[in-house]
């Protein structure tokens, strides 16, 4: 297994956005996000907005590239004046792949209740069906963000945004096993908590990097999951590893068959990529690693792409990334 030292986080989640000047303030000024760093590309035409929470002086010390749970917004310019352009938000009966990233909040029902009066839009409120203590908003793009509650620090009339944690991601996957192997053996993840629906047929991974060599998988319940950042969700719908008839997931960047692009991958951060891309390769051999971009060898340099095996991109980089600007 390549090593894995205690530098690694699942550092970002890239979503494409049509309009910065709609998008930031959404994030902004509805969930609390800071606009940590902006990197432009004029001669590759686009713009990356990096967000994340801020809540310590720790925190805010590190380069966005060290940190857990920052929210990466892509605008490929010009798209903003296209009446045509469309994002596919992954929960469409079509293309279906990326279902929603995570918030987490100190009280659910007071933070609900505090968007809805500031004109955010709702996929699902805490009084839609079966589940009340979670909730789904909807992003200026259709992007669905899950609310769920951490409870540290609630009070019963107010929601501070500094308590604020960008949780997890959510994307779905064919065949849990080789999904789960990938992220563990691979990326070297380890399964923090599991949830199992029998009703619905469905089973939730929550995945994330814990470097304690005594930590035991799956010991995570409740708040003590909702408090972290940085967490991949992988969605198995049971049945669909066997089924002939399942196509499988949108990765979110395929164009294939006139398909929509809108989530573009998540990544993973450590002091020294170069090593462990090559220890990927050693280990498994790189003929069957699906690399997208190989290290240092795209139009960007000092960066890796990986893919897993629904076809999702995982992008690998260092700590020290664009430090001094792109």
């Amino acid at each position: 297994m390549p090593t894995i030292d205690s530098s690694f986080v699942v550092n970002h989640t890239c979503l494409r956005i049509k309009d910065p000047k709609v998008s930031l303030p959404f994030y902004t000024e509805n969930f609390g996000l800071k606009l940590i760093s902006v990197f432009p590309f004029p001669d590759k035409k686009f713009t990356l907005y990096m967000l994340g929470y801020e809540n310590d002086a720790e925190v805010a010390s590190k380069n966005w590239a060290e940190r857990e749970g920052v929210l990466e917004l892509c605008h490929n310019h010009g798209v903003e004046d296209d009446d045509s352009y469309e994002l596919n938000n992954g929960n469409g009966t079509e293309d279906r792949g990326f279902g929603h990233i995570c918030i987490s909040v100190d009280n659910i029902e007071v933070a609900e209740r505090t968007l809805l009066a500031k004109g955010v839009k709702f996929q699902k409120k805490l009084s839609d069906g079966r589940q009340k203590n979670i909730a789904f908003a909807l992003d200026p793009n259709g992007y669905w963000i899950e609310l769920i509650e951490h409870g540290q620090g609630k009070t019963a009339t107010l929601s501070s945004p500094s308590t604020y944690k960008f949780n997890h991601t959510m994307i779905r996957v064919k065949d849990a096993e080789k999904s789960l192997d990938f992220y563990k053996k691979v990326l070297g993840l380890k399964v923090l908590a599991t949830s199992v629906h029998e009703g619905a047929k469905f089973t939730l991974y929550f995945l994330g990097y814990e470097h304690d060599p005594e930590y035991k998988e799956n010991s995570e319940t409740g708040e003590s999951k909702a408090i972290k950042e940085g967490l991949i969700e992988l969605t198995h719908n049971w049945g669909t590893e066997s089924d002939p008839e399942f196509k499988g997931y949108h990765n979110g960047n395929s164009t294939e068959g006139g398909a929509k692009q809108g989530f573009g991958h998540t990544c993973v951060s450590c002091k020294d990529p170069a090593r462990f891309c090559k220890e990927i390769n050693d280990e498994f051999g790189e003929e069957n690693i699906d690399w997208s971009v190989k290290w240092n060898q795209g139009g960007m340099k000092e960066i890796a792409f990986i893919r897993d095996p629904d076809g999702y991109s995982i992008e690998i980089i260092a700590h020290d990334l664009f430090k001094n600007g792109n």
